[in-house]
């Protein structure tokens, strides 16, 4: 009678912590469904982002987006504002496509085909999401972190947990024979089967995290292999094969994968007993080890297409966020494809209330403006939209058109203290390297993009024009197309052979200042520093001869105080 009862709890809890789980399960399924087309509002924890980069490190590629040009243009922002993914695959995998551009034609148009198949398909991009979910996350760790760590726990063997086992069975025995010998025996193999298990258990258990997961991704890719999805077979196929191939892992994995120690269950804390006596999750841990160590190519390829298909998902759900304000990038592959951009209604996808702005270029562009007139924001936008052109073939513009670039900046440098490195040493090695990148392209016959706001900004007026002119000149060959922005409008005329002049500008009303963000040809022909200065009151003497100076050096081409002059 009690036993029953005792049965009938277990099956009661059981059942109900089932029930509770499929509930939440659906919930949250249900929510991933009415997130697509929606802005993501994921809050990301303090140095998740290091984490979430792992897969990218892992698979470096000649030709990618780098630190300097990532961190100019804010794309952790970026990323975050486009990520929804619901597995660790998917970011991690989304974070490695916007940091590598695809210079395969038909590579691109695989994925554009993926991620069309999933908009337009709503019941297998639901199935898709499905098995995506059963992925999941890792928690704190990316699954490479730990799979590189792998090599620290050396070779184990299973050897001395059967040795202890055989203890065990002869303390019993020798129950049989005395009893109050065979029970000191058996206390005294519990003792050392529990002060054992706990020591190698605390050496295995950040890995258990990992096998868990690797678990869920062998589930996940079953579950993925068995959806429709066209144009994704040959990777369907390869998720199928790679789940055949780890069978060893899942029937080995069991205990240690889908039990959870602790829990409060009943019948998970009798478990918990068994499983430290007689070493059983040790013993399944070292077996699921050895078939971990053996498919790890297996392991990166199903992380890779898991990757590959939610990011498809992800960048259609964020083209549908866009609300039709994007295009389809036009990329003429090849080395014969000409030295020509041209973007129509161009906005950044930063910016809640964008202004959008067109241009056709063949060469170099030069920028002059007001203070915050919107300079740097035009060549961060310009910066942005080639980079999400050649990686999730996405631009937030009307049209865009250009060749495969390699694309580059030098805008939000600071000084490297830690380094011991002035704001000019950063900036004249920050400039190094992308002339060494348009040298590189003129011997491969392809094209950089290359972006310069305030060149050699960190030293004196005198040295910068004349540094920057030839640096300039460079940046203008026949291989590269530089976007740079500047104060000195003595490069607008340096200049004016080797770059088109563009500018923003600003209007000043009622004692008030304007910016209306639209991009216009030629040299900006207004300043705004000095009026700023009279809009916060400054003393009238500092602003007057402020104004003089200024004028008698654009008449004269000398800086001269009046006194000077008299």
């Amino acid at each position: 009678m009690l036993a029953g009862a005792i049965v009938l709890l277990i099956a009661l809890i059981m059942g109900s912590e089932y029930v509770s789980s499929r509930k939440f399960r659906k919930n949250y399924l249900e929510k991933i469904y009415q997130s697509y087309g929606t802005v993501s509002d994921r809050v990301y924890k303090e140095g998740e982002m290091e984490h979430i980069r792992m897969y990218y490190l892992k698979h470096l590629s000649e030709q990618v987006i780098d630190d300097i040009t990532w961190n100019d243009l804010n794309m952790d922002h970026i990323y975050r504002k486009i990520n929804v993914s619901c597995s660790a695959a998917g970011d991690e995998y989304l974070y490695y496509r916007l940091r590598t551009p695809i210079y395969d034609e038909a590579q691109m148009q695989h994925e554009e085909s993926q991620i069309s198949f999933f908009m337009e398909h709503e019941e297998e991009r639901h199935k898709a999401q499905r098995a995506l979910l059963s992925l999941g996350r890792m928690g704190k760790y990316s699954i490479y972190e730990y799979l590189e760590n792998l090599d620290t726990l050396g070779e184990r063997r299973n050897m001395k947990y059967a040795l202890s086992n055989l203890l065990l069975a002869v303390s019993v025995g020798i129950m049989f024979l005395s009893l109050p010998v065979g029970i000191v025996a058996l206390m005294a193999v519990l003792c050392h089967n529990f002060v054992g298990y706990f020591k190698e258990y605390k050496q295995i258990e950040p890995y258990i995290t990992s096998f868990r997961y690797i678990s869920r991704l062998l589930d996940s890719a079953d579950q993925m292999g068995r959806t429709k999805i066209d144009g994704m077979e040959r990777e369907q196929e390869r998720l199928r094969e790679c789940h055949k191939q780890m069978r060893g892992f899942i029937r080995n994995a069991y205990l240690i994968v889908f039990t959870d120690k602790g829990n409060g269950n009943p019948l998970g804390v009798v478990l918990d007993y068994v499983r430290m006596i007689f070493y059983l999750d040790l013993i399944q841990f070292n077996n699921a080890l050895r078939a971990v160590r053996g498919h790890l190519t297996e392991i990166d390829e199903m992380i890779t297409m898991m990757g590959q298909i939610e990011t498809a998902i992800v960048i259609g759900s964020y083209r549908s966020s866009l609300q039709g304000e994007y295009c389809i990038p036009t990329i003429h592959y090849g080395q014969h494809a000409d030295r020509h951009m041209e973007i129509e209604q161009l906005y950044h996808p930063l910016l809640a209330d964008p202004v959008k702005n067109s241009i056709t270029v063949s060469g170099g562009v030069l920028l002059t403006g007001s203070n915050a007139s919107g300079k740097s924001t035009f060549l961060r936008a310009v910066a942005v939209n080639a980079i999400l052109a050649q990686t999730i073939h996405t631009c937030l513009a009307k049209r865009y058109e250009a060749p495969i670039l390699r694309i580059y900046s030098s805008m939000a440098l600071k000084d490297d203290l830690v380094g011991g490195q002035s704001y000019y040493m950063v900036e004249i090695r920050s400039i190094k390297r992308i002339m060494d990148q348009v040298k590189l392209a003129e011997a491969e016959q392809c094209y950089v993009l290359c972006f310069v706001d305030e060149v050699l900004r960190g030293t004196n007026t005198v040295e910068r024009i004349a540094a920057s002119t030839q640096i300039m000149k460079m940046l203008a060959a026949d291989h590269a197309l530089c976007f740079a922005a500047t104060h000195d409008v003595e490069l607008t005329k340096l200049l004016e052979q080797e770059y088109d002049n563009y500018h923003f500008e600003e209007r000043i009303e009622e004692n008030d200042i304007f910016f209306p963000y639209k991009l216009m040809k030629g040299p900006a022909t207004t300043r705004n520093a000095i009026a700023l200065l009279k809009m916060l009151e400054y003393d009238e003497q500092i602003t007057t001869e402020a104004e003089a100076m200024a004028e008698r050096f654009l008449t004269s081409g000398n800086w001269q105080t009046g006194e000077e002059k008299n």
